[in-house]
């Protein structure tokens, strides 16, 4: 049987922890960074778990992850 393909986008902005959890970058730390508070920035910078109906849709997307 042949390899399955994996939806590129996916694996550009998705990663799956050895728990199975799937994790990404949160949005908003790009540009027009003056006017966010420090508190909102630093939050940003930690990386976000999916919740699980969301997760399980990407998983799809990603079968070797």
């Amino acid at each position: 049987m042949p390899k399955m393909k994996t939806r590129r986008s996916a694996k550009k902005r998705y990663r799956v922890t050895a728990g199975g959890k799937v994790m990404y970058k949160k949005q908003g730390l790009r540009h027009i960074l003056t006017k966010k508070t420090t508190k909102r920035k630093r939050n940003l910078r930690a990386a976000g778990i999916l919740d699980e109906s969301e997760a399980r849709k990407v998983r799809v997307m990603l079968p070797y992850g």
